[in-house]
């Protein structure tokens, strides 16, 4: 009769032995090295860096741009709230006089109408005194009549003005918070700019810095073939915002500033024409909107240059196909070509 019992399995032995732990480590290997690679965060080239640095300051210069857009409306809208607060309090207090003052009158009547007018006149010591006071009670009836009146259109204005201190902090609040968001979007993607140069040697991250023009030493006064900036004598406000542009060469970019001792690009044109006497808006996309356009070959000292489709960066111009900009972060006003950004206009302040 046939056995049932299952044969008896060989075990592994020698070279069979050998032949599969071979096997097993050769396929670890290649899925460790699949592995690796399809995970592997390959070093970018210097050109790739450059054109991923430049748009993330690009799109960090337009969040900077909004933001002090946004906090500039979050001045006005607390400058409001402050007047309107200051004008409700005087109001109030001008309506609580005149309610004390009603309320003393009221209880003046109250007291001497206790009683007939028939009968105060026939107990009335003087009964002349008691006809010129009652005179006097008519009329001050009248003037009762028209100080409540008066007390009512307070209490409306004073409660339409304290609607409108609502509405100005709700508003003010708005921009407060717009401001943060593109304040953290700004910053976001500096941090990655950073984060991408940092990934550079120090030759390459010199030769972008180079070829930027954003190295922190300062630029010199006047670049070469470039006309000396006018001088402040002539009277002329363009002349005075130049010189003042000038001056501030060597000066660091510091995102939001307005100087004196540091700026961002629209900060600094604000700042040289103020100081020439004329009042530019504070942002870039507004600034394009505060004189006279100009046709780029008809550029005189003094003009401003935006550039980028979105408005986003702008400067002044000096003569010589020249501009003096505050670039970026990292680095310092300094004379620019106009032709090294993308143009987007110009302008002649009024």
């Amino acid at each position: 009769m046939a056995s049932h019992r299952k044969p008896r399995q060989r075990p592994f032995s020698g070279g069979g032995v050998r032949t599969a732990a071979t096997l097993v480590l050769a396929g670890a290997a290649t899925a460790t090295a699949l592995e690796g690679t399809s995970h592997a965060d390959p070093r970018p080239s210097p050109a790739e860096v450059k054109t991923e640095v430049d748009r993330l300051y690009q799109e960090a210069e337009a969040a900077g741009e909004r933001y002090n857009g946004a906090r500039e409306q979050a001045d006005r809208a607390e400058r409001a709230l402050t007047g309107l607060r200051e004008e409700s309090a005087r109001r109030t207090d001008r309506l609580n006089t005149a309610r004390t003052a009603l309320g003393s009158l009221a209880a003046t009547q109250y007291r001497s109408g206790g009683l007939g007018p028939a009968i105060q006149l026939a107990m009335a010591a003087d009964p002349q005194d008691y006809l010129d006071r009652a005179s006097f009670l008519t009329r001050a009836g009248k003037r009762t009549a028209a100080e409540v009146s008066s007390v009512r259109r307070g209490l409306d204005d004073v409660g339409k003005l304290r609607d409108q201190a609502s509405g100005r902090l709700a508003d003010l609040r708005a921009r407060q918070e717009e401001s943060a968001g593109h304040k953290a979007t700004a910053e976001a993607k500096l941090s990655e700019a950073r984060r991408l140069l940092a990934r550079l040697t120090a030759e390459e991250r010199a030769a972008y810095e180079a070829r930027s023009g954003t190295t922190t030493t300062a630029a010199p006064a006047r670049a070469p073939g470039t006309p000396p900036p006018p001088a402040p004598a002539d009277g002329s406000r363009a002349a005075r915002a130049v010189a003042f542009a000038y001056g501030a060469i060597g000066k660091p970019y510091v995102w939001g500033a307005t100087g004196p001792g540091s700026f961002d690009c629209s900060g600094l044109t604000q700042a040289a024409w103020r100081a020439a006497g004329v009042s530019l808006p504070r942002t870039t996309y507004t600034q394009i909107n505060a004189g006279q356009r100009v046709a780029r070959g008809q550029l005189a000292p003094g003009d401003l240059v935006f550039f980028y489709s979105g408005v986003t960066h702008v400067g002044m111009y000096v003569g010589g196909g020249q501009m003096i900009h505050a670039p970026r972060p990292g680095s310092t006003v300094r004379l620019a070509p106009i032709d090294s950004m993308p143009w987007a206009g110009a302008i002649r302040p009024a």
